[in-house]
């Protein structure tokens, strides 16, 4: 469990992509498929509620996005780039193995530098584990601000899975059904920054939480490569959906009752929760396991799919920016992700 006295969030921003990509569109790509195991056209949006989700320009990079985000969460808390101390690039996607994204990063946006920097990658919960991170050096009095930014980009896995299934000439249904989740990631970027007490522009508090794992399920969602921004690259994420969702859900159950014990919240003292979205069923089902109030949240799926590391964080600013809550309200951030691991967080607003 986590216990924070001295952490602000200062600053929290979000960009979305350029290109708007249907579902509409991407079964008109899988047609011969479809004829073939006599699906029907919208199967896409009817079982995983997305409509459509976005791309970035072709020749743009995790890094670009994470630039774009971070530079307007820096504006958000009117902080100079020589005052951030640590920057953390936590997304899934990154420009390549090796430097960290994170060096990127930080040279376009010109920091200190003297500050820290590097990645953390650990499916969609990266960007949480950024900001424990970097809530232990600022509670430590290691750094007074730092950095988390997040640059998610789907577009060469979602074209390498098509084209995959298309090139198979001995595909089965369970095949295609494996990889079907991989056609509903988007792409985004958010960024967030944290300050000491001392020398933050609000009193936006990070107060705690906790982490869980049940690794046992390490097998249910899977990746093949590691980044997949060479043109050349071969990407392709392999699924079982009913049992991630069934698993995630037992996870997710076990780790709320600990938050609210170790935050001593309720369901009803929430004012609002938001958490990693993969799709309609997944997190409606979440809702009803937890026992929350759909109303208090905002989704995002329907829009934007599933954008990894970056949905939580995009989410939480899209809706605060929509429906921002009454002053010193209580916020719960709902992360989970393959592995299986689950980290939750509390804020006051």
């Amino acid at each position: 469990m986590f216990h924070w006295k001295q952490v602000c969030l200062d600053g929290l921003a979000y960009v979305l992509p350029e290109h708007i990509v249907s579902s509409k569109q991407i079964e008109s790509q899988l047609a011969l498929i479809y004829d073939r195991f006599a699906l029907h056209e919208g199967r896409l949006e009817l079982m995983t509620g997305i409509r459509e989700r976005r791309f970035w320009n072709e020749s743009a990079l995790p890094s670009d996005a994470s630039t774009r985000a971070g530079r307007q969460a820096l504006a958000a808390a009117a902080v100079r780039p020589d005052e951030i101390e640590c920057l953390i690039h936590t997304s899934v996607s990154r420009d390549f193995l090796e430097p960290a994204t994170a060096a990127v990063v930080h040279d376009n946006l010109k920091l200190s530098p003297r500050a820290i920097l590097y990645d953390i990658s650990n499916a969609c919960l990266g960007f949480l584990n950024g900001m424990i991170n970097l809530a232990n050096m600022i509670e430590l009095g290691q750094v007074k601000r730092g950095l988390i930014v997040a640059g998610e980009s789907s577009r060469n896995l979602v074209t390498t899975t098509i084209k995959q299934l298309l090139s198979s000439t001995h595909l089965t249904r369970q095949e295609f059904k494996a990889a079907f989740a991989s056609l509903t990631i988007g792409s985004g970027a958010a960024a967030m920054v944290m300050a000491h007490e001392s020398v933050a522009q609000t009193d936006r508090r990070l107060l705690g939480g906790v982490a869980a794992a049940a690794t046992e399920w390490n097998h249910l969602c899977r990746g093949s490569a590691d980044t997949g921004f060479d043109a050349d690259a071969t990407m392709s994420m392999q699924t079982h959906a009913e049992s991630l969702l069934d698993s995630g859900c037992k996870l997710a159950t076990a780790t709320w009752r600990s938050f609210c014990d170790t935050l001593k919240w309720t369901n009803e003292s929430v004012a609002r929760f938001y958490g990693h979205q993969v799709g309609q069923a997944h997190w409606d089902r979440l809702v009803e396991v937890l026992g929350l109030d759909p109303r208090k949240s905002l989704t995002t799926y329907e829009t934007l799919g599933n954008v990894g590391s970056v949905s939580l964080p995009l989410t939480m600013a899209m809706a605060l920016e929509r429906d921002p809550p009454p002053p010193r309200s209580d916020i719960a951030m709902l992360g989970i992700g393959s592995g299986l691991v689950s980290v939750m967080l509390g804020v006051t607003w």
